[in-house]
């Protein structure tokens, strides 16, 4: 640990590796913010693949921002022949950012935008933090795991399935500001009486397809019990006006919108969750302690959006809908699971303490700590 009164480092640059969906760049976001609430003036960049939700989030949270050319492996021969050659560009421009700059440290946030930075940190003999949000590692976290200086894990599980040469150490994932801060007022047993009950519907920082043509559809067939209750549908860019156009033919009422600014507010007025099973969004879901109904992604890889999903199950923190393994319509299987969690309120309240014994809302200082730790180190340098 860093001992009180140490001499602060001024002369630190942290970089971020990786980023595309909110899963990744959120947690990064997380830790940048602490190491500048803990360190006087720490350079902080971040390296992604320019996608439009890194550009508005980094740019906005005033960070350096370097892209990178990037694109997912996909499964035809034609795509992983283009996603070599644009590792490798990117690998190389990565080398020439380290040559040309002093870095202190990477910390890699996962995924295929995460991996050439990281590798090129791990050539120049520069620290490697690698942040896990899954139970089970993502394949960029299991390729890199071997070089990095410490890895940090959102789930235990995780540990058992990593090959590290290094302190593997779980703390949680790291969350949003305002995370640790939130506040429920209508089933903790402070008695402070009962808050406006809200359905928030997630289908992550993109949106999915498959929710937003299903979830309207099982709540028009419980449209009974909802009175008393208002939904708030975040539908991704690409599905909000079919969406509302939906909500509008069903005769519902909803707030929908491409993308909940900000989160921590309305999870804190949130009494249900139906979600995606990303790990980041169920940290978040746990800090708030949101009950939810879990809809893994089919497509995930290594369907890692499965295994977390069924972990929160196990603890009775969720229920899951898995349509590849019940036959059906999604908005059939999402009524039936949503009636009794709509109607039981005592059922969601132990459902909500359930998500309360998941959280970790000090994970953002937790590994903040751990990097300022590294850096301190007599045996630490900068490239």
């Amino acid at each position: 640990m860093i001992r009180a009164g140490a001499v602060a480092r001024t002369d630190l640059h942290f970089v971020f590796s990786g980023g595309v969906t909110g899963g990744h760049l959120f947690p990064g976001l997380a830790v940048a913010q602490q190491l500048a609430a803990m360190q006087p003036t720490p350079r902080l960049t971040f390296v992604g693949s320019d996608k439009n939700l890194e550009r508005r989030f980094i740019r906005r949270s005033g960070y350096d921002y370097l892209p990178l050319v990037g694109r997912p492996m996909g499964r035809s021969p034609w795509n992983a022949i283009r996603f070599l050659a644009d590792q490798m560009a990117a690998s190389r421009a990565a080398g020439r950012f380290l040559r040309r700059q002093r870095v202190s440290l990477v910390v890699g946030l996962g995924g295929y935008a995460s991996v050439p930075m990281v590798r090129a940190a791990a050539r120049a003999g520069v620290p490697i933090v690698l942040l896990e949000q899954n139970v089970v590692p993502g394949r960029a976290t299991r390729w890199l795991a071997p070089g990095a200086t410490l890895v940090c894990l959102g789930y235990a599980e995780a540990a058992q399935q990593l090959q590290a040469n290094c302190p593997v150490r779980v703390t949680g994932i790291p969350l949003r500001a305002g995370f640790s801060e939130t506040e429920r007022s209508s089933t903790s047993s402070s008695g402070r009486g009962r808050r406006r009950r809200a359905l928030v519907v997630l289908g992550g920082s993109q949106g999915a397809r498959s929710l937003n043509e299903a979830v309207p559809r099982a709540l028009y067939k419980l449209r009974d019990h909802l009175a008393g209750w208002t939904v708030v549908h975040q539908t991704g860019t690409s599905d909000v006006e079919r969406t509302r156009r939906l909500y509008d033919k069903l005769a519902l009422q909803a707030v929908v919108t491409p993308f909940i600014k900000n989160m921590p507010h309305v999870m804190s007025a949130a009494e249900l969750a139906i979600s995606r099973s990303g790990g980041t969004t169920l940290a978040e879901l746990a800090a708030a302690e949101v009950p939810a109904l879990l809809v893994p992604y089919p497509h995930a890889k290594d369907d890692h959006q499965r295994r977390n999903a069924d972990r929160f199950a196990r603890r009775g923190a969720a229920r899951t809908v898995d349509p590849r393994m019940t036959p059906g319509r999604l908005d059939d299987q999402l009524a039936e699971e949503l009636a009794g969690l709509l109607i039981d309120r005592h059922r969601r309240k132990l459902m909500s303490a359930a998500m309360r014994r998941e959280a970790r809302p000090d994970a953002a200082w937790s590994v903040s700590r751990m990097i300022l730790d590294l850096v301190a180190m007599p045996s630490f340098r900068a490239a």
